[in-house]
């Protein structure tokens, strides 16, 4: 099922619903992805949950006339679409930099019963370099593709990567201007979420690759 609904700042956010249970799992995905990353996911867990698939403002089929993009914004899509979700509880599952986003949504939904981090969030201590910052998010403005194409893998992919897997992330992250990638990853170097994941006071599962140390 298609779900189509308004943010808090009046943002058009999209989501796709599918099968039942007293349990929804709600999956946001990172980075100029959308809810089709976790179409895998869904295929495998349908029978057993609400399966939610949430596009962020900014991403996949919601809109992008956002203002001033955060974390707290980028939360406040999480909690627009749970609100419409018929479940008794809510694991919320948060991919690279949403990781974020469902730490903040969590205290904000008194159903949140876990929340799982895939990918992200390895080092809450870890504050980013506000000069590296600049510095890269200046290059996703300047030369986005030079980016795309030659520095982001080193961070994306490993060696064992299916070159589909790569293709299609390269694919989809082109399609999205330079100007606005850097937009929309910027919240997450600038605004706080240590204080709220520090105050989660659900069950938090995180799932990590070993391409990065945790």
């Amino acid at each position: 099922m298609d779900l189509d609904v308004t943010s808090a700042d009046g943002t058009l956010v999209h989501a796709e619903i599918s099968g039942r249970g007293a349990t929804a799992l709600v999956f946001v995905h990172g980075w100029l992805g959308s809810g089709r990353w976790w179409d895998a996911q869904r295929d495998a867990l349908a029978d057993a949950f609400a399966v939610v698939q949430v596009d962020l403002a900014g991403h996949g089929a919601s809109g992008r006339g956002r203002t001033r993009w955060s974390i707290d914004g980028y939360a406040d899509d999480v909690v627009a679409v749970v609100e419409r979700v018929d479940a008794a509880r809510v694991v919320l599952i948060g991919h690279s930099m949403s990781g974020a986003h469902v730490v903040v949504a969590a205290s904000r939904i008194p159903r949140t019963a876990m929340v799982v981090l895939v990918d992200t969030l390895k080092d809450l201590d870890a504050r980013p370099d506000p000069v590296e910052t600049e510095a890269m998010l200046g290059l996703y403005r300047r030369d986005y593709a030079t980016a795309v194409a030659q520095i982001l893998p080193r961070f994306l992919f490993a060696p064992t990567t299916p070159p589909e897997v790569a293709a299609r992330l390269q694919r989809e992250f082109l399609a999205v201007p330079g100007e606005l990638a850097a937009e929309l990853v910027a919240p997450l170097y600038r605004d706080d979420y240590h204080t709220a994941a520090r105050a989660l006071r659900v069950p938090v599962r995180a799932i990590n690759g070993d391409l990065h140390p945790t």
